[in-house]
């Protein structure tokens, strides 16, 4: 065993110093480096893009904010599907109280890689995807404050990926299967390799993470423009500073929890040895100091997309914004001080459970200030059912029913109850896929229009909210009925001697078939997504949402007019800009809708185009 870690060691030190030298070896890979920190001279901003080089290298080699957000976003989209796929098929072998799908090592090894990827490669690399590419530009910045961290945060990830999932590919080495909390004595006394390979990826993660916290408080720091104070800055980047301060306290804790597993597996040490070290509950707390901070670093830049995005449809501010903001400060404190309710069961001291409870439910008042200052920002607003609109609606909903369920579990005696079933799973997805996943997708459609220069096909992007939006709720809702009734998680049969097999059967099925309609869903996105941003109509109006006509243009979209537009303007023929076909069009309109309507029209806006349905 030893030998085979050593033999893969050298494996990987060998591949990460090919990368290193391949990297260094690029001609002119520094020629477009812009200048770093707040007084390091001016950049040209022309030569800094004109001197890029094309191609491949250009992807391998970019430092700029924009690129290394693109390649967040891709990244982050691969890792979906992966743990999609995953869950697709632990869900299939559900469907029946047997098993006559998948093995139980290869479900437990999908419920580890599923539960590792979405919260490691999905949840925070897309969250970054949006900060590295629109911080920059809601401050006023240039680039980050350290653009070559910046891009090392990034490339650190595909080498954790590989490592998490390497269980997978290599023959002759099972994958891990201790699910993605990595319990002791389960992730100590299985012997697969494939557990210390996921431990290093995760470590990699980790410091990825890390890296571009640091990164994001300095830029917000030091790089904001000279009209922007802390009086006036954009509600999301507050939540991605409140972000980073979190990863900086949790993130850490979390590599020296996984070089301490990895040295008892392998050193002969005793960090969680029973009887000799501090215990299996060491490490749970360990962990899950870490663990519910992660929740909220989840959580808070989706609602700061939520509270930057809906105003822009309801035609006012966000209501209540320095409430708002307070709320997102207490988010960030109050984190670390709830992560024992997760350890209710465990038989610790009842005067700590007691102060853990109340912290726990007292946590749920700063997220219900942002929830009614939504509700208050929507009422008697000029709304507009687009789709940004419709999945920030959806995110309310959703983390409504998720934060509700929560408060519940917060209460000692419940919890004692629901501990370790499906009522768990329910509550945790309501937030994770009800709510970030929709705070994603709202920001993606936002935005289409500046990264890519074009527009989306509407009408699919609204099939993807409504089967994105049914899909989840018949999907985590006859789980809540499960928890109730005593399924318990993590479990891929339920062919018990007692229980209600039959409901359980019933609950299931229909929770599969909440999956299929996420599946279609999620595949008509990817196809909206790749089709417009090839060959959508490009955008021509310096206001593509027409926010001026209520006041709230932003700056994203004043650079968009200033320096992207023109690009795309002069760039692109007029049979691109005026011609694209009819299947692409955002609108659903004709030809010349799209080249020659004004402003306004050619804006997803339902109160000026009555007739598509907003």
């Amino acid at each position: 065993m030893v030998a085979t870690q050593l033999v893969l060691t050298t494996v990987m030190v060998a591949l990460v110093a090919g990368a290193a030298a391949v990297v260094t070896r690029l001609e002119n890979w520094r020629s477009y480096t812009p200048a770093v920190g707040g007084g390091g001279g001016t950049v040209d901003e022309t030569a800094h893009h004109g001197e890029k080089p094309g191609g491949l290298t250009r992807w391998l080699t970019t430092v700029d904010h924009k690129d290394i957000g693109l390649l967040y976003g891709t990244f982050a989209v691969l890792a979906f599907a992966w743990g999609g796929v995953a869950v697709v098929l632990m869900r299939f072998e559900l469907v029946t109280p047997t098993s006559n799908f998948l093995q139980p090592a290869m479900y437990n090894a999908l419920l580890t890689s599923h539960g590792i990827t979405m919260l490691f490669l999905f949840g925070t690399p897309i969250l970054a995807a949006f900060s590295n590419y629109f911080v920059p530009l809601l401050i006023g910045a240039d680039d980050m404050a350290f653009p070559r961290i910046n891009a090392i945060a990034f490339w650190l990830l595909p080498f954790g990926a590989v490592l998490i999932w390497a269980g997978f590919f290599i023959p002759g080495i099972a994958p891990a299967q201790t699910a993605w909390t990595m319990y002791t004595p389960l992730s100590l006394d299985q012997p697969s390799p494939a557990i210390d390979l996921m431990i290093l990826g995760l470590h990699l993660t980790g410091v990825s993470a890390t890296m571009g916290a640091i990164n994001f408080i300095a830029t917000i720091f030091t790089e904001q423009g000279e009209d922007i104070d802390w009086a006036n800055l954009d509600i999301f980047s507050w939540t991605v500073l409140v972000q980073s301060g979190q990863i900086l306290f949790a993130f850490p804790l979390l590599g020296s929890a996984l070089v301490m597993l990895l040295l008892d597996r392998n050193m002969g040490t005793a960090f969680f040895a029973i009887g000799e070290g501090g215990g299996t509950l060491l490490w749970q707390h360990l962990f899950w100091f870490f663990g519910h901070p992660e929740v909220y670093i989840l959580v808070l830049p989706p609602m700061g997309l939520i509270s930057y995005i809906l105003p822009k449809f309801c035609g006012r501010k966000l209501f209540g914004f320095k409430f708002v903001v307070y709320s997102t400060l207490a988010l960030g404190v109050l984190s670390f001080g709830v992560w024992a309710h997760h350890m209710f069961a465990t038989g610790m001291d009842p005067r700590l459970r007691g102060a853990f409870m109340a912290i726990t439910i007292s946590i749920a008042i700063p997220s219900a200030v942002k929830t009614f200052n939504w509700m208050a920002t929507m009422w008697n607003g000029r709304l507009r059912l687009t789709a940004p609109f419709l999945f920030c609606v959806g995110f309310i909903a959703n983390f409504v029913i998720g934060g509700m369920t929560g408060v519940f579990e917060a209460a000692i005696p419940v919890d004692l109850l629901l501990h370790d079933t499906y009522q768990v799973v329910a509550h945790f997805h309501y937030v994770i896929m009800g709510g970030i996943a929709f705070a994603v997708f709202a920001g993606i459609y936002y935005w289409f229009p500046i990264y890519t220069g074009r527009w989306y096909q509407r009408t699919l992007a609204k099939a993807h909210f409504w089967l994105t939006m049914i899909g989840t709720n018949i999907t985590f809702f006859p789980m809540i009925l499960l928890g109730y009734a005593g399924m318990p998680r993590r479990y891929a049969t339920y062919d018990v001697a007692v229980g209600p097999i039959d409901l359980f059967t019933l609950l299931h099925q229909i929770a599969t078939l909440g999956v299929v309609l996420l599946v279609v869903g999620q595949l008509l996105f990817l196809w909206n997504v790749v089709t417009s941003w090839l060959e959508g109509p490009r955008v021509t109006s310096n206001d593509p949402w027409n926010l001026d006509r209520d006041g709230m243009r932003a700056r994203e979209f004043e650079w968009f007019a200033s320096e992207r537009l023109p690009a795309l303007t002069d760039g692109g023929s007029e049979s691109e800009v005026s011609g694209a076909s009819s299947e692409l069009r955002s609108d659903g309109g004709s030809e010349s809708e799209v080249s020659g309507a004004s402003s306004e029209l050619r804006s997803e806006d339902g109160e000026d185009r009555p007739t598509d349905g907003d």
